[in-house]
């Protein structure tokens, strides 16, 4: 059906006909994006223009389209913003009879309408007072009635808005300002709001009333086609849930992927991303001019004033005074607080100049002027390959710039440069990351990294090398299989372009290689087990690596979010830093089997053993310490967990029992350590078992050490149904809809360890999860030497190292076996 025929079979059918061709054009397949959205607005028009004709209007009424119908920019769910504006002229009972006869059609089928009968006085003083009343007056567009009417308005309207822009525009860039914290980002969301984000449709409105303004206006280049994505992508929202909304829920993406013809959710999520980054560098651009002409206007009368008292009865204020032009470096100057290129500057001929120029701008926290970036991108001459040492020393400066850092990219990579520069970025440029341990997209995170780095540079030998590690440590991303293997030859690729020799190239690519060695041993290995430290010393193979690395496992951890980085991750990093900085000076690793239990362990197994009940002890640990007393000073070093010591007769279904209380007083596992102890005769004779926990609180504060004691002696005589209580609480949380976990697995590690067969669960992080995998421990009838857990978002990823009840190694059969028994279980 034509648009003709569907405004005719409006007219025909009055509001049943309206919703019946409205339906028929929401679903026409090949009509989508704005011709849809155009011919949606015009069937709308039609309509309510005719509800208005037939009410019989009397003279000097109009009514009026404004906001995004104003723009006719209507998405399937839109609700229809509406102003019956009147002269004053008619009775008031027949105005609002007249909006009556409007809004109760609307509203009787079910649509949205934001509504107001006013004179024009009555819009210009209402628009004085709120914002955002005139922003949607500036798109006010007549439908039906007295146009000159409307026509009047719009004028007065637009000339209230240039007079008071000096006042308006800092009021909305707080307005936006404000909006930006509570909704965050529209390009790094996972969940964006289209609308309210920034650098979303709400954003690109308040570029147009800027344009209005005279004031200042917006880099135009790929602005009309980011705001008609993401209105493309409204739409497809609004028509497969069938809702009114604006935010992009995970459980949406796919549907909204496939409506837009796309291939999956990722590249929806990264066309949102590219179209809301070019409407963020606009609006951050747009504000920036902005600023400084209001800041200029604001300047210029008082240094009128003072140039007249100084010139006496001379020619007072005559020509401008000269802008002061203050050099940076070779062909970059400030100039008006910005950096823009220098007069003799000759970018054709100068290929560093790009990077000249960023690395300044960066070290003095000054933007670019977009003019000096378009320029620089239209003119300057390649960087030969590989990259002479200035312009290597250059990037290292813009890295090492610490914050100021970020904008100075964001410019760089909006104009093309980036890209240009360095080829493999194009890879991991808006690309979203789907573990919600993450807050950036993968080219954002590695700038963050660089950002973190910066600050730990006095730590390494080679500040230039952790740098440039940090920006290609993820390089690897969007390439099949690991991306740290795909990654150690992009940095390879990519180092030697920018022109470091091959003994510094091979020290990049171990680093991105071997990125997440530290974090990932340290949390999910023994590091007691010599095993272990030797195979970091053979991957890391020197000192000054390793020290590399530490830094740049910490500066990536900082860059990923709050979750991924703690004084307890950091501790145990640390610790394994100095063990293997000790095995790659010669030093023998201690062997575990030889050590002797403490004091306080032989202290609480002849407790144990004479009571024949358990015995727990409660310390707090903090970063650099030896474990304290719990009750400690709040002023001391930050707390990394508590550690928990317990000893009890050694019997079956100690781990699961003990896993369990701990998940039902809430207290989150980091790691276990159990080991038998055989006490000699004079201290009782027997067989005592102590395990050695870390865990912290979920929330709150710790429970009490004789509450904990009292339900695992509980669970363990079988009077505490762990399992049903764990249950009860997991049916207390339904989880979200729409959101299905990916199943468990389970694997056997290659950890060469001597002591143990290591075994890895991978799974969905729930309460019990430990106590569910030591039941099924218990059942393989196998002993767990030790646990080492570690938490990222909603993933967990447990580590154990067991025996057979001899302690012998599992043969590699029974390892298969027991990893697809837990993996049975798990499911």
């Amino acid at each position: 059906m034509t648009s003709l025929e569907v405004s005719e079979k409006t007219e025909d059918s009055g509001p049943g006909g309206y919703a019946a061709a409205r339906l028929l054009l929401l679903h026409e397949k090949e009509r989508s994006g704005p011709p849809r959205r155009a011919a949606l607005a015009r069937l709308t028009d039609d309509w309510l223009s005719g509800l208005f004709t037939a009410a019989g209007p009397p003279r000097g009424v109009a009514l009026v389209a404004v906001g995004g119908y104003g723009r006719a920019e209507l998405s399937p769910r839109s609700d229809l913003d509406l102003l019956l504006l009147h002269d004053g002229s008619a009775d008031k009972a027949a105005i609002a009879a007249l909006a009556d006869r409007i809004w109760y059609p609307v509203w009787d089928l079910g649509l949205a309408l934001d509504h107001s009968v006013r004179t024009p006085a009555e819009a210009r003083a209402t628009a004085a007072e709120d914002l955002k009343v005139h922003l949607g007056l500036l798109d006010a567009r007549p439908l039906a009635g007295d146009h000159g009417l409307v026509a009047a308005l719009r004028t007065t309207i637009l000339a209230d808005w240039r007079n008071q822009a000096p006042q308006r525009l800092p009021e909305l860039d707080a307005l936006c300002r404000d909006r930006a914290e509570r909704m965050g980002e529209l390009q790094f969301l996972l969940e964006p709001d289209l609308k309210e984000a920034r650098g979303g449709l709400r954003d690109a409105q308040v570029l147009r009333a800027v344009a209005a303004s005279w004031l200042a206006d917006a880099p135009r280049e790929g602005l009309d086609a980011a705001r008609r994505r993401l209105l493309d992508v409204r739409d497809a929202l609004h028509l497969t849930t069938g809702r009114a909304t604006d935010r992009l829920a995970l459980q949406e993406q796919d549907a909204v992927a496939a409506e837009l013809g796309l291939l999956d959710a990722d590249t929806l999520l990264r066309e949102v991303y590219e179209a809301a980054r070019t409407i963020s560098y606009a609006t951050d651009v747009t504000w920036r001019e902005v600023n400084r002409v209001l800041k200029a206007r604001s300047t210029r009368p008082r240094l009128r004033a003072l140039l007249t008292g100084r010139a006496g009865s001379g020619r007072a204020g005559a020509g401008k005074p000269p802008v002061e032009r203050t050099p940076l470096a070779e062909g970059v100057v400030e100039m008006d607080g910005e950096v823009v290129l220098a007069r003799t500057a000759r970018p054709e001929r100068d290929p560093v100049l790009p990077l000249r120029a960023a690395a300044a701008a960066a070290q003095s926290a000054l933007p670019i002027s977009l003019h000096a970036l378009r320029h620089l991108a239209a003119t300057a001459k390649p960087l030969p390959v590989p990259w002479p040492a200035e312009a290597r020393e250059e990037l290292v400066t813009l890295l090492g710039a610490g914050e100021a850092t970020v904008p100075v990219w964001e410019a760089l990579e909006a104009e093309g440069l980036i890209t240009r520069l360095l080829p493999d970025w194009e890879r991991v440029r808006c690309r979203p990351q789907r573990n919600p341990v993450h807050t950036w997209t993968v080219d954002r995170h590695l700038v963050e990294t660089a950002v973190r780095a910066s600050s730990l540079t006095r730590r390494v030998g080679r500040p230039d090398l952790l740098l440039v590690a940090a920006l290609l440590h993820d390089i690897g991303k969007g390439w099949p299989g690991d991306h740290s293997v795909a990654g150690e030859t992009i940095a390879r690729d990519l180092a030697t372009r920018i022109g470091f020799d091959r003994a510094d190239v091979g020290i990049v690519a171990t680093a991105v290689r071997h990125h997440l060695l530290l974090v990932e041993t340290a949390t999910r290995r023994d590091l007691d087990d010599p095993a272990t430290v030797r195979s970091v010393a053979a991957a890391v193979g020197t000192v000054g690596t390793l020290e590399l690395l530490h830094a740049l496992t910490e500066a990536d951890a900082l860059a990923t979010g709050p979750a991924a980085w703690s004084s307890w991750r950091a501790s145990l990093v640390s610790d394994l830093v100095k063990r293997v900085a000790g095995v790659l000076a010669g030093q023998t690793p201690p062997d575990p089997e030889a050590a002797a239990p403490s004091a306080e362990q032989e202290r609480l197994a002849v407790e144990a053993l004479r009571t024949g009940e358990p015995v727990l002890a409660l310390h707090t640990s903090r970063a650099g310490e030896e474990p304290a007393a719990e009750h400690a000073d709040p002023e001391e070093p930050e707390p990394v967990g508590v550690e928990l010591v317990i000893a009890l007769p050694d019997q079956p279904g100690v781990l699961p029992a003990v896993a369990g209380v701990l998940a039902l007083h809430r207290l989150t596992v980091r790691a276990a350590d159990l080991r038998a102890i055989e006490l000699p005769t004079e201290l009782g004779a027997g067989s005592v078992l102590v395990l050695d926990w870390r865990v912290a609180a979920e929330y709150g504060s710790l429970p009490q050490a004789h509450r904990l004691r009292a339900d695992l002696v509980r669970a363990l005589d079988g009077s505490l149904d762990i399992p049903a209580r764990l249950a009860e609480r997991e049916a207390a949380y339904p989880r979200r809809r729409g959101l299905t976990a990916p199943p468990p697995r389970v694997t056997v590690a290659a950890a060469d360890s001597r002591l143990a067969t290591v075994i890895e669960v991978r799974a969905q992080d729930a309460p019990g999860l430990l106590h569910r995998i030591g039941r099924a421990l218990e059942g393989a009838a196998v002993r767990v030497r030790s646990a080492h857990v570690s938490t990222l978002g909603a993933n967990a990823v447990d580590t154990l190292y067991v025996t057979r009840p001899d302690g012998s190694l599992l043969p590699d059969e029974e390892a298969i076996d027991l990893a697809r028994t837990l993996e049975s279980a798990l499911r």
